[in-house]
């Protein structure tokens, strides 16, 4: 089973990655010093991708912000909760604010539109 982590965690992550990706496409671009063109386009792109992170870090501070933050019931740990289902920031724990899905197995569907019945 891969390690789960919470939704704020990922996004985060997944901004992280955002800026080395588009930190290696300028860096390739280099390669391509005597087709001035193609360098650009290379420069282009990975700031593209850098400035994609500016805004995904920006959203999901701004989710961050709304988020329901509760005490962890396993390690006492503030976490924050997106969502119905959720895990703990610090020690995985699923975590959830419905009271309809206590003692249920942890799937992360539940946060789908369609499984909100």
């Amino acid at each position: 089973m891969k390690p789960r982590k919470n939704k704020i965690n990922r996004i985060r992550t997944f901004a992280l990655s955002l800026v080395f990706i588009g930190v290696i496409i300028m860096y390739a671009g280099i390669f391509f010093k005597s087709h001035p063109i193609v360098m650009t386009l290379f420069m282009i792109l990975g700031l593209l991708a850098v400035i994609g992170s500016t805004v995904t870090y920006a959203w999901i501070g701004l989710i961050s912000t709304k988020a329901a933050q509760v005490e962890c019931p396993n390690c006492g740990g503030l976490t924050k909760i997106i969502g119905r289902v959720d895990m703990c920031g610090h020690c995985q724990e699923p975590l959830t604010m419905d009271p309809s899905l206590e003692g249920k197995e942890f799937d992360e569907m539940y946060n789908k539109p369609s499984q909100n019945k």
